[in-house]
This record gives C-alpha cells, sequence and structure tokens, in this order.
C-alpha cells in the first residue's frame, strides 16, 4: 500500500527513475522545451525548479548541488554552465515557476497523454506581449464617478465669445 506516498514512482526503481529525471533536466536546461508525457513532465517540475532557484545565487556550493541532481558527465557540465549563465540572470527576480506545462494531445502509439515542458522566460511569444504592454501605456480606470471637468477661466471664455 502506498499511503501517503506522493512520489510518481513511473514505473521505474528510484536510480532508473533519478537518472530519469535528470536527463530530461539536462535536455529542459539545454533546448528550453522538451516535448514528454505528462507525468514526466509533472515530475520533472518537482526536480527542477529547485535546481533553477539554486541557480540564482551563483556560489561555489550551489553549483556542486546542482551537479549531484544533474550528474557529472560533459552534458550535465555544459547544462549547470548554461544554468548558472543565462538561466539564473533571466530569472533572478522571479519569485518561482519557473516552467510551463501545455498538454499537446494523446501519443499516436500508446495514447499516452502528451505535453510540451518548457521555461517560462525563454518563450518568445509570451515575453514579446508582456514586453509590449509593459512599454506602451496602460488605459486607467476608475470604479468611481468621473471627476468634474473644472470651469472654464475667464480669458477661455472671452477667446470663445469673440
Amino acid at each position: 500500500m502506498r499511503h501517503g506516498d506522493k512520489v510518481n514512482n513511473l514505473g521505474r526503481t528510484a536510480a532508473h527513475r533519478h537518472a530519469l529525471l535528470s536527463n530530461l533536466a539536462v535536455s529542459l536546461i539545454k533546448h528550453k522545451r522538451i516535448f514528454t508525457t505528462v507525468a514526466k513532465a509533472k515530475s520533472l517540475r518537482v526536480f527542477v525548479e529547485p535546481i533553477i532557484t539554486r541557480s540564482k545565487e551563483d556560489t561555489t556550493h550551489n553549483r556542486r548541488v546542482a551537479y549531484s541532481y544533474l550528474g557529472a558527465n560533459s552534458a550535465a557540465k555544459q547544462a549547470v554552465k548554461e544554468l548558472f549563465g543565462v538561466i539564473g540572470s533571466k530569472v533572478a527576480d522571479r519569485p518561482g515557476g519557473y516552467t510551463r506545462i501545455i498538454k499537446a494531445g494523446f501519443r499516436a502509439g500508446d495514447g499516452a497523454d502528451m505535453a510540451l515542458i518548457e521555461l517560462v522566460d525563454f518563450n518568445e511569444i509570451y515575453t514579446q506581449n508582456k514586453t509590449k504592454r509593459s512599454t506602451e501605456q496602460r488605459k486607467k480606470t476608475r470604479r468611481g464617478p468621473s471627476k468634474k471637468k473644472a470651469p472654464k477661466t475667464a480669458e477661455e471664455t472671452n477667446t470663445v465669445s469673440e
């Protein structure tokens, strides 16, 4: 019985699951978005978000923690370099929620529920809209009665009557 066990085992042993998630995390860091099953995407989000949080502060300890999660191979080395260089600076002001999962239908072969998991700050479509809104003036609305217009001064009334 698995009462209270909240870990999705993904049908794998602990070592196989850790290897799978570290490989998925390296691919996500490298490509900024990957296409996988919904169950793996949800497990990957729980796995990779604490690592991205660590990348906000570039210290030796945080790099070693990232290596311990991602492995000690050359792909992980490049991923840690990318993580602490590009990604860490881009998510520095974000308080969490670094990934987005978009469901993408069912796989043709076995009917598995598929999803796209991506890093939020690296989607050009959403970030262009966000920067466009911040640069242009937003329409300011009020929920109360409008203010009365100021009465015209004597000079304005004189120029109108002439």
